[in-house]
């Protein structure tokens, strides 16, 4: 593993320098889910939730959240984000209405964009069970894993077995 990087000579944490890594494309996608019951289900697709139009609201809760990664998680870099997209895709089996969240975000930087893209997707089903918390406080918000990554020292990122 190596020494920690994000501990200072007193052992205490610290930020990071950057300044001598160098700036390439970073892209970063992650994956997460939030499971509803049927009745949340049909009025997200209608649009007829009180709150307005829960997918709209939860994308841009989750671009703004990728924005401002950096004052959610104490060590991360402020970044210049040149891109960040939120799709939705419905899971609907027996009994089973699952909303199934990706975030993909790009930077041209010194460092990756992964954190960006696990707390869009964090913010995205956290904004759906606030929207819709009125109708069933039993919503579950699923695994939120990483995707891929691309770009920097480390190289690139693919999980092998895609949940």
């Amino acid at each position: 593993m190596g020494s920690f990087t994000h501990f200072n000579e007193q052992g205490r944490a610290k930020m990071v320098d950057i300044t001598e890594k160098q700036e390439t494309v970073r892209t970063a996608v992650a994956k997460g889910s939030i499971q509803v019951n049927k009745e949340i289900y049909e009025g997200v697709q209608a649009g007829k939730m009180k709150k307005g139009d829960v997918l709209s609201v939860a994308q841009v809760a989750g671009v703004m959240a990728a924005k401002n990664t950096s004052q959610w998680i104490p060590m991360c870099h402020p970044l210049a984000l040149s891109g960040v997209n939120i799709h939705f895709d419905w899971e609907i089996s027996e009994g089973s209405h699952i909303l199934h969240i990706e975030a993909a975000v790009k930077t041209k930087g010194s460092t990756g964009v992964e954190m960006e893209a696990l707390t869009a997707v964090s913010a995205t089903a956290l904004t759906v069970y606030d929207m819709c918390k009125a109708i069933d406080k039993g919503m579950i918000i699923g695994e939120t894993y990483l995707v891929e990554k691309t770009g920097g020292k480390s190289g690139d990122f693919k999980r092998e077995t895609p949940r």
